[in-house]
């Protein structure tokens, strides 16, 4: 499905991402962890042409590598950044209809069957709503352009933890969907209880891929790369 090969990512002069490889599944959770400053963002932004970069991204065969972000989104990827980026004058239903792309199965209702807090405030000002409410209608917008395939930026960070189990719940209800989600999260606990597969950053290079379990097992790598 995502196939990511010898990524490499720039900001300015600065090189950030060295070589970074790996692939995502269809309807499966990678769960992107690591040390501030590992490269966990960048490698998002690079994956849907937010950034400079080379290598190879391939999308069920074709090489994404070089295109503009709103092409990338055309394939089938979202991407919900880190911080939401929902348009605070403009309504929930206004917000979530400028994601919507095309004919698909993600409609208003589907959206709200899944997020019934939005509904309740479908005419409300982005603005105004709880980070909570944020992070959903940032989700619920995503899921209108109906993607393969969507991409997260710590989607639980400053949140309750009430409202950081319904996002996970809502990321395992989205993969049942055969939706597979690449979810940058520092929370570790909430990434390892809802992913099948870990990828592990460090100086912008993946230093450990395995699933979960794996991870739990193996307090060296733990220890070096995330543990603070």
């Amino acid at each position: 499905m995502l196939q990511v090969a010898q990524l490499h990512a720039y900001y300015g002069p600065s090189h950030v991402l060295h070589g970074v490889s790996f692939e995502v599944h269809p309807g499966e959770i990678v769960a992107l962890l690591g040390r501030n400053g590992a490269g966990r963002s960048t490698t998002a932004k690079a994956l849907v042409g937010l950034v400079r970069s080379e290598g190879t991204v391939r999308w069920h065969g074709q090489d994404l590598t070089g295109r503009q972000p709103f092409e990338i989104a055309q394939q089938g990827i979202a991407y919900v950044a880190e911080g939401r980026d929902i348009f605070p004058r403009l309504t929930v239903q206004q917000n979530l209809l400028l994601g919507q792309k095309g004919a698909g199965q993600w409609t208003f209702d589907k959206v709200y069957a899944l997020f019934p807090q939005l509904l309740a405030r479908q005419h409300t000002l982005g603005g105004v709503l709880s980070g909570g409410e944020q992070q959903m209608l940032a989700l619920g917008r995503a899921l209108m352009g109906n993607p393969q395939l969507l991409i997260i930026d710590e989607p639980t960070e400053g949140l309750a933890p009430q409202v950081v189990t319904q996002v996970a719940a809502c990321l395992q209800q989205l993969q049942q969907q055969g939706i597979a989600v690449l979810l940058v999260e520092q929370k570790l606990a909430i990434a390892l209880d809802i992913s099948d597969r870990v990828l592990l950053m460090g100086r912008g290079s993946v230093v450990f891929d395995g699933t979960p379990q794996q991870l739990r097992a193996n307090a060296a790598v733990r220890r070096e790369w995330l543990e603070i």
